[in-house]
C-alpha cells in the first residue's frame, strides 16, 4: 500500500478550508431584491396607512360641465405596507361617490431589473382590474403572483379602513 506524503494532505485540507470560507463569504454577501427601496418621490409621511384626505364635513358644491351643482366627496386612503419576499407593496385608493375611482401604487419591489420588468406590466393591469371589479377581489397577474398578493393585501387594508364594500 502506498500512502500519501503528509505535506500533500495538509495542502488539500488547507485548500478545502479556504474554498469553503470563500464560498460562505460570497453566499452571505449576495444581495437580493428584498431590500428594495420606495420611490424617492414618496415621503414617509405620505406612506402612513390610513385616511389621507377625507370628505369635507359639509360637502362643498362643485359646478359640473352642465352647470348644475354636484357634491364632491372623495376619500383617499393609504393601505398598509404588505411585506413580500421581493419587497414591500403599498397602494393608495381614492373613493368617490361610493366607487373606487383610482388606485396609486406607492411602494413596490424595485431591487433589480427583473422587478422593473414584472411591475411594468403587472401594476397597470392590477389597477385596471381593481377599477373594473370595484374591490380587492381581483385575479393575480401571471408571472407577478407575489406582487399581486401584496397589492391585494394593501388594497384590502385601505378598503377596510373606510368600510368600503
Amino acid at each position: 500500500m502506498v500512502s500519501e506524503p503528509k505535506g500533500l494532505s495538509v495542502r488539500r485540507i488547507t485548500f478545502w478550508i479556504m474554498s469553503t470560507v470563500a464560498a460562505l463569504v460570497l453566499l452571505f454577501s449576495y444581495r437580493t431584491s428584498t431590500g428594495g427601496t420606495a420611490p424617492a418621490a414618496v415621503t414617509a409621511a405620505a406612506q402612513a396607512p390610513g385616511i389621507v384626505a377625507a370628505p369635507p364635513a359639509s360637502p362643498s358644491p362643485v359646478t359640473g360641465s352642465s352647470g348644475s351643482a354636484t357634491t364632491s366627496r372623495a376619500t383617499t386612503v393609504n393601505g398598509s405596507v404588505a411585506q413580500t419576499q421581493w419587497g414591500p407593496v403599498q397602494v393608495q385608493v381614492t373613493i368617490a361617490g361610493g366607487r373606487i375611482t383610482d388606485v396609486t401604487t406607492l411602494r413596490y419591489p424595485q431591487g433589480n431589473p427583473r422587478d422593473a420588468e414584472i411591475n411594468s406590466y403587472a401594476l397597470p393591469a392590477l389597477h385596471d382590474e381593481v377599477l373594473a371589479a370595484q374591490s380587492a377581489g381581483v385575479d393575480a397577474i401571471s408571472g407577478a403572483t407575489v406582487t399581486s398578493d401584496g397589492y391585494r393585501t394593501s388594497l384590502q387594508a385601505a378598503l377596510d379602513t373606510v368600510h368600503f364594500g
